[in-house]
């Protein structure tokens, strides 16, 4: 397995059962002296200059140097992990990120050394894109051919972007801010459904713009609520090279200009956790433009361990483990994938001379 064919068909599960679950995840740093070392694992490779990464460095030592990410991770594999013993599913949890510990590599030679001989992975990410659902292929396939012979196969969950209990957890989070506003002034709120931006090139080459909308509409559509549109945040790229608009803050202040809002509700729907691009791009950059503008800005909070959404995730695997269990979604669209075709999810990179580096982080919508 090589990371140009990330995780692709594998054996019948009579042949080579399930026998271990992995939660994928992208890091972040836990310490002021981890900040460093961490963004340097994020932007290798990347042509970004110092100085951004200073500034980024800044936005974690904000919060003391720590990034809520990993803690939000061991509270998800907590919640996972009492949903199926309640269910009977005695699989041992494994966990590995992209960028820091613990790593994906060393994970895939624990799970070696634990003699797993196969597993089904459930990403951090609810939609389609390279960097929300390849990449992390391939960072598995990567790892699975460091641990060398006898590493574990590793197979991925379908995305849950309209699974009805990823759904009916969203909905909750759009209520509980929903509620926080005078009736009289919820419906001329607009609901903000943010996600992380990514360049064109890799949005044209995924569902990712199509599965977020539907989410949108069927969070709105579930709570009645008709005034909603997708933003993005947390864009990395050089000015010249095309990402997806409006930036959130952008957006709020044309709000401001075409329709003097007077309320605005920002829910992250593309972040499974409040991590750090929802604490500093929504909570302080968002919020701040908002304060700027005179707009009441609330932020509804991310599915985290919310039951609905825990439920959902062992949904995903235990439709795995057994062949012919119903994959049920809701909308237009059906579910997912489970196995990823060869060119799902590319990010064909703009031409460059011999010996260019490659552009900056495409971001992370995870």
């Amino acid at each position: 397995m090589t990371p140009s064919a990330p995780l692709g068909p594998l054996p019948p599960l009579d042949v080579v059962p399930i026998d271990a679950i992995l939660m994928v995840s992208f890091g972040g740093p836990e310490g002021p002296e981890d900040v460093m070392p961490f963004l340097e694992n994020v932007l290798r490779g990347k042509n970004v200059p110092r100085e951004r990464m200073l500034e980024v460095a800044e936005h974690y030592n904000h919060f003391g140097g720590i990034s809520p990410i990993n803690e939000q991770c061991r509270a998800l594999i907590g919640a996972v992990r009492a949903e199926l013993d309640r269910r009977g599913i005695q699989l041992p949890i494994y966990w590995g990120n992209r960028n820091w510990h613990p790593m994906l590599t060393d994970t895939l030679s624990q799970m070696k050394n634990d003699g797993r001989k196969r597993a089904i992975a459930f990403f951090t990410s609810m939609f389609s894109c390279y960097s929300g659902c390849r990449q992390y292929r391939e960072n598995i396939a990567t790892a699975i051919t460091l641990a060398g012979q006898d590493a574990p196969l590793v197979e991925k969950a379908r995305m849950g972007f309209n699974h009805p209990k990823f759904i009916e957890a969203q909905s909750d989070c759009l209520k509980a801010a929903l509620d926080k506003i005078a009736p009289e002034h919820r419906a001329a709120t607009p609901v903000l459904f943010s996600a992380h931006s990514i360049p064109k090139s890799m949005a044209d080459h995924s569902r990712y713009e199509l599965q977020l909308r539907e989410a949108a509409r069927l969070v709105c559509e579930s709570v009645g609520h008709a005034n909603w549109e997708i933003v993005y945040q947390s864009r990395s790229g050089p000015p010249q090279q095309p990402w997806l608009e409006p930036d959130v803050c952008d957006r709020i202040e044309a709000l401001h200009n075409e329709s003097q809002i007077t309320h605005v509700i920002v829910q992250p729907i593309g972040f499974v956790s409040d991590h750090m691009e929802v604490l500093y791009d929504l909570d302080e950059e968002a919020a701040a433009k908002s304060k700027e503008l005179g707009i009441a800005f609330f932020r509804a909070p991310s599915v985290g361990i919310h039951p609905a959404f825990v439920s959902m995730a062992v949904d995903l695997i235990e439709e795995r483990l057994v062949a012919g269990t119903p994959r049920i979604a809701v909308g237009n669209y059906g579910p997912s994938h489970d196995i990823c075709p060869a060119d799902c999810c590319m990010y064909p990179q703009p031409t460059r001379p011999a010996g260019a580096t490659r552009p900056t982080d495409p971001g992370r919508p995870a």
